[in-house]
């Protein structure tokens, strides 16, 4: 594909969110922004979440990874199945019996001031983080395909930063208005153009190895490739129990205490669409997910079979775009990429804004209804300003994919401290020492780290997605520790 037509792509998709954006921009009162008025059909929602829980880099790690790893993954995602049980049966209830906005106003309540602050902050540290690192590797990927072969005032390749800058202010440009009541929209279209581009490069792949679709399935149980489960050695990181205890916590905590992806469960007009769209979106993801793996076979022995030499996160861009296999599959594959980077990005700049607005700046409390509006939109433009910087620092200051892959990985780590406090709420009647809570919730993540280190240099015992459960454990006993006497 020629720079032209990818660009050409992009600014067609971009026009389309912006067209459904004028559509649903009916009002833009705080109350669209951050509930969409409460008004949201569920299973919208419960779509468009498979889009923002399908990042850019799932998109292109999870095929991957089937090389090395097999189907191992897939414990992962049955253990999402239980995670999005317990979100429903016990957080849901929860977040709409207290009538929240920002789910972590819970904390405010149970234990105080300081643990409310805590959590918010280390959501929006995890959030910004990991926003900036899927819309970094996507845009590197634009910038590499589009931007570095246009002329820009003379010179030929326009800087990374303005291509980030503009990416930026295009999410802005249709979420700026009424936020979350438009996302529920646009993500649900871009759901869809995700989905139709994996169910095209299925088809195209499958078809130039002389696969039939009633075949393929049967194609891809053969393979070695497809094994699921894994038994045999305790210590490694793709055991079973790991995978699955891990992939329930990490549902648990990163859809369920996460404000990003419940912001939208809190649009339901009422808790039992909104255990529904939960219900729902659980049996899809489990199936695309599935699909995914399924892809990653097929365009792994496609490669063995054609000499091509394109491993782990290469793999699915270079079949698609270098490969030979024609226009079709590079344009869905790139307009798969994009909307699965821009869902997660669209929605995590609204929360990123809700979040600040509703428990950094108190804004339904210090400010009258006149004022919010435009303190809301301010924060709207410094959340999306803060984005930039950090994707630039990503590209200019550290510049090593390493380190950066390693701050991702640490944002993960941030979420251990949530599931404690959580957990430590609604299993326990305690109290704390509400001013000890930050440092409990700060020095988690470098215990964590401390041991799971450890344990892999002394005993070869890799603990995985298992540092999450870890980090919530330290946590919960730090919180114990800090106990307050009073009830």
């Amino acid at each position: 594909m020629q720079p032209l037509h990818i660009l050409l792509l992009i600014a067609g998709y971009f026009g389309i969110l912006i067209l459904v954006s004028f559509l649903t921009n009916k009002g833009g009162s705080n109350a669209d922004f951050f509930k969409a008025g409460k008004q949201s059909p569920w299973y919208l929602v419960a779509f468009g979440m498979i889009g923002a829980s399908l990042s850019g880099v799932t998109f292109i790690s999870v095929p991957g990874w089937v090389e090395a790893s097999s189907f191992s993954y897939f414990q992962v995602v049955l253990g999402y199945t239980v995670g999005n049980a317990v979100i429903g049966l016990v957080l849901l209830p929860l977040y709409y019996k207290l009538n929240l906005t920002s789910i972590y106003t819970y904390l405010d309540g149970r234990f105080g001031n300081y643990s409310y602050k805590t959590g918010a902050s280390f959501f929006l540290l995890s959030r910004i983080i990991g926003a900036s690192f899927r819309l970094y590797l996507v845009a590197n990927v634009l910038q590499y395909l589009v931007f570095d072969k246009m002329n820009f005032f003379g010179t030929v390749g326009v800087p990374f930063w303005v291509t980030v800058t503009i990416t930026i202010l295009l999410i802005w440009l249709y979420t700026f208005k009424s936020g979350i009541k438009t996302i529920v929209w646009t993500d649900t279209l871009q759901t869809l153009f995700m989905l139709v581009s994996v169910g095209v490069a299925v088809y195209i792949v499958s078809e130039n190895m002389g696969l039939t679709m009633g075949n393929v399935f049967g194609f891809i149980a053969e393979s070695d490739m497809s094994k699921m489960f894994f038994f045999d050695d305790w210590k490694s990181g793709d055991h079973f129990v790991k995978q699955f205890l891990s992939g329930a916590f990490i549902a648990i905590v990163m859809t369920g205490l996460d404000q990003d992806m419940m912001q939208k469960n809190l649009t339901c007009r009422n808790i039992k669409d909104a255990q529904k769209n939960v219900f729902w979106f659980t049996i899809v993801l489990t199936i695309v997910n599935f699909i995914f793996l399924g892809l990653g076979v097929l365009l792994t022995v496609y490669a063995q079979q054609h000499g091509i030499d394109a491993h782990k996160d290469q793999l699915f861009p270079i079949i698609a775009v270098d490969s030979g296999l024609g226009i079709g599959i590079a344009i869905f594959f790139l307009l798969g990429l994009i909307a699965a980077a821009y869902s997660s990005a669209d929605s995590a700049l609204t929360s990123l804004t809700t979040s600040f607005s509703i428990d950094i700046l108190d804004l339904e409390k210090r400010y009258d209804p006149a004022k919010q509006i435009r303190v809301r939109k301010n924060i709207h433009i410094i959340m999306s300003m803060v984005l930039i910087v950090v994707i630039v620092i990503f590209k200019y200051v550290i510049a090593d994919a390493t380190v950066i892959a390693k701050l991702f990985t640490f944002a993960g780590y941030t979420y251990g401290p949530l599931l404690g406090l959580y957990a430590y709420g609604l299993f326990t009647k305690w109290k704390v020492k509400d001013k000890w809570v930050p440092i409990v919730a700060i020095l988690t993540p470098f215990v964590g780290y401390l041991i799971s280190h450890l344990l892999q240099v002394s005993l070869n015992f890799e603990l995985g997605f298992g540092i999450l459960i870890l980090n919530g454990a330290l946590t919960f006993i730090g919180l114990v520790l800090i106990r307050s006497q009073k009830n």
